[in-house]
């Protein structure tokens, strides 16, 4: 396929390059051999005819811009590309052009090129997921200790770790990675059903020419043709999507860690990369851009997939077409989402000064709610809160240390003179909190090891 001047901004080749218009066209061919080779194996029809008919099924051979134009009118790219297959054969073996497509129906040929195609790019995505995920957990090791703010409700909150928010970031990714295996087990399958889904030319055949079909091409063999049953392929389009979800997170956390006045996490420097046409001191966080704005079209990729679900009788009028349409750019967004932050994960800067800075800029306020905690039991938790409040919202507004004013506070607190001046100073260490992001760290290090390590289980 031909992709837009944006998308391709978005998508580098590599992304698009499994459903490219060649390899579509050539996946088409793929089945068309196939389903000879297949007939001929269970005595339909000669394996002399097989032979001519596989031996010209090469999209070198054939004008792809023409078979396109004449799929306008046509109502499918499946019926040029069918008559123009069974012409050249015909310049070799008329007996067997005459057998060329036998009993199978345009769906059949489009539907086993997509899987094919879709095959391919799923294949490389998991190979990049491998590369993003090995760098993520990397990095997570290094910093599994490196103190950062938490913000939620994009505020300060707590402290947590740096390695402990790469390991969230790495587990979703873990999780579609070994999904997406399972789903293109079932998913990635030989449509063959002919006209209407009966595979009545093939007769008491049907069964044997299925399975040498799914055999040679390397796809499942469906319990039945799926004209109209989308759901196990659309499964997969929805982990897809869901996958693109998460990439994007995490191209949203990079571009906010990334903000100057933040400045704890920056892509990798590279000549060209990033600028801005009028400001020579910027540096745009280009692979956090890709991911996020992929995540932004993927709901409505997959929207559109969904609606396309209600395919009418035995073969769907205009909703098939609009699946057809919309797939590629769902598995090619993901795809090049994925590339992006490989790319910027293998070489990230990491300022842990900064994210320390971060912290102290703050005051101590983070520490209000083990703060809090630690009051309660003597004045009540309703009361420890307001008072913690109170004061955070001193020590921000006058510049003081949270620990100092609470210490002042206390003094003339009745009940709280008594408290323990070093169970104080620990609710106000950074260490604690670690502490707890570190036990978090090491049981969820050890899940994803553990899904990572099971087998593909993919076709």
């Amino acid at each position: 396929m031909s992709l837009p001047l944006f998308d391709r901004f978005l998508a580098p080749a590599q992304a698009a390059a499994p459903f490219e218009d060649k390899a579509l066209v050539q996946g088409m061919f793929d089945f068309e051999a196939a389903l000879a080779q297949a007939q001929a194996a269970v005595g339909l029809i000669p394996a002399s005819h097989a032979a001519a008919i596989a031996s010209v099924c090469k999209v070198e051979l054939y004008d792809i811009e023409a078979l396109a134009s004449a799929s306008t009118r046509a109502g499918s790219l499946a019926i040029p590309l069918v008559q123009e297959l069974t012409r050249t054969v015909a310049l070799y073996s008329p007996e067997a052009a005459a057998v060329v497509h036998q009993g199978s129906t345009s769906q059949d040929v489009l539907d086993t090129a997509m899987a094919l195609c879709t095959r391919c790019s799923l294949a490389a995505l998991d190979d990049v997921l491998g590369r993003l995920l090995e760098a993520l957990v990397a990095l997570a090791e290094t910093h599994a200790d490196t103190p950062m703010l938490a913000r939620t409700l994009m505020q300060p909150a707590q402290v947590t770790s740096f390695g402990l928010k790469v390991l969230n970031w790495a587990a979703p990714l873990a999780r579609s990675r070994k999904r997406l295996r399972v789903l293109a087990a079932r998913g990635l399958a030989l449509q063959l059903g002919g006209a209407v889904g009966t595979q009545a030319s093939w007769g008491a055949h049907a069964p044997a020419v299925s399975r040498h079909m799914a055999s040679a091409l390397r796809l499942a063999e469906p319990p039945s043709p799926w004209h109209t049953q989308r759901d196990e392929w659309l499964r997969l389009a929805m982990e897809a999507a869901v996958l693109a979800g998460s990439l994007g997170k995490i191209g949203t956390d990079l571009s906010l860690m990334a903000q100057f006045e933040v400045g704890e996490l920056t892509e990798p420097p590279s000549t060209g990369r990033g600028g801005s046409s009028a400001m020579p001191h910027k540096r745009n966080p280009v692979g956090a851009l890709v991911a996020i704005a992929v995540a932004q079209r993927s709901p409505h990729r997959a929207a559109a997939l969904l609606a396309a679900m209600s395919q009418q009788h035995e073969r769907g009028l205009g909703t098939w077409q609009a699946e057809l349409a919309e797939w590629p750019g769902l598995f090619i967004g993901v795809h090049a989402s994925a590339l992006a932050l490989a790319d910027v994960f293998a070489g990230p800067r990491v300022d842990s000064a900064a994210m320390r800075r971060n912290i102290d800029a703050l005051r101590g306020v983070v520490f209000a709610e083990p703060a809090a905690a630690l009051l309660a039991p003597a004045i009540g938790k309703a009361r420890a809160h307001q008072m913690l409040e109170a004061l955070s919202q001193d020590a921000l507004q006058g510049g003081q240390p949270l620990l100092d004013l609470l210490c002042r506070a206390l003094e003339a607190e009745p009940g709280l003179q008594g408290l323990d001046p070093h169970a104080l100073a620990q609710a106000f260490d950074p260490r604690a909190a670690l502490a707890a992001a570190r036990r978090q760290f090491d049981v969820r290090l050890a899940a994803l090891r553990s899904d990572e390590e099971e087998p593909h289980g993919a076709p």
